[in-house]
């Protein structure tokens, strides 16, 4: 269910942006918590970090592990110390 777009206070930019259109996860509580704390923004670097995540662990989202694990990441990298890339993970060169 789309809504009005709203600002929030996102807390991994730590300034007042607009927030999602929609909660992601409807039915999970941090999907909720998402809504009310995280801009589009800091959202879009997150599916930028979970695609990097899904390439290096080969993640299957059709296996409730997979889906868990991600939930995990997305906790920690907007509500908890951030998420760190895996260990043997190496940046693509800058262009």
């Amino acid at each position: 269910m789309a809504t009005a777009p709203h600002p929030v206070f996102c807390v991994k930019l730590q300034k007042e942006a607009e927030g999602l259109a929609e909660v992601p996860f409807d039915g999970h509580p941090l999907g909720q918590r998402i809504y009310e704390n995280v801009s589009k923004e800091a959202w879009g670097q997150w599916v930028e970090h979970m695609k990097m995540l899904m390439n290096e662990y080969r993640l299957n989202l059709g296996q409730p592990e997979a889906q868990e694990f991600l939930i995990q990441q997305m906790e920690q990298y907007f509500f908890g110390q951030g998420a760190a890339p895996p260990p043997d993970y190496v940046p693509p060169p800058a262009h």
